[in-house]
């Protein structure tokens, strides 16, 4: 079985050929043809399954395109979030996020964050039932903000290294991001101490190495998380 998933994120796409739950080569495309890209992936395997989760329109013919590539054709739409219990106002990637954490770490609650364009922190219970979730500014939307809506400070990135206060405005700019990042994280683990802590999403391994507590860094859980919903699905058919 070959099945391909597609996360169609807010800057990025990624995408994944897999066999049951396990994942093969991730690709990465960022510009404006997605669809191209998409079926280049194609050209050569026709999917068994083929699973989509877009923060961003779609159009109805671009939909068409993707189901006449493969053999059955999946959408993380509101009706599906609803048959995994989920609320529709879930983004789909934070629905495929809580679906893998479900399976990996069944029996245990969860919170998820999500660092990404928006930094998304999201509560499982043990049974994985969701108990909602939050959504703030990503790390680099913290910095393009400070930027843009400010007549003086610089548009500045995160550094491998910050200090607890800044001396100059470069490092007040960084240690104030940074900072309110972590007291953030380490509030949500405080408020749920018996939760296992799960990273995820581009700048998970930034802040995982800024932790002294216990967390699990997991780099592709929204496409395991799409892997999962393949196998469901085909265990409907």
């Amino acid at each position: 079985m070959a099945n391909l998933i597609i996360d169609i994120g807010n800057t990025a796409i990624k995408a994944s050929w897999c066999d049951g739950i396990t994942l093969g080569k991730t690709f990465r495309y960022q510009g404006e043809r997605m669809l191209e890209f998409i079926l280049s992936l194609t050209e050569k395997t026709r999917p068994d399954i083929l699973v989509l989760s877009s923060v961003r329109y779609f159009s109805p013919q671009n939909i068409q395109k993707l189901e006449d590539v493969c053999e059955r054709f999946v959408v993380v739409d509101e009706e599906l979030m609803q048959s995994y219990g989920l609320p529709s106002w879930l983004t789909p990637d934070r629905a495929a996020s809580i679906i893998a954490s479900r399976y990996l770490f069944k029996g245990r609650g969860c919170t998820i964050f999500d660092f990404g364009t928006t930094l998304t922190v999201d509560f499982l219970d043990v049974e994985g039932e969701f108990k909602g979730g939050n959504t703030s500014p990503g790390c680099k939307t913290r910095f393009k903000a400070l930027n843009r809506y400010s007549k003086s400070l610089p548009l500045l990135d995160a550094p491998e290294i910050t200090a607890d206060e800044g001396n100059d405005i470069s490092s007040s700019i960084t240690s104030g991001v940074i900072s309110g990042i972590m007291f953030e994280i380490e509030g949500y683990i405080l408020r749920n101490p018996e939760n296992i802590n799960v990273f995820t999403g581009g700048d998970a391994i930034y802040f995982a190495k800024r932790m002294k507590n216990s967390i699990f860094v997991v780099c592709n859980l929204v496409l395991m998380g799409l892997a999962l919903i393949a196998v469901e699905y085909d265990k409907k058919d």
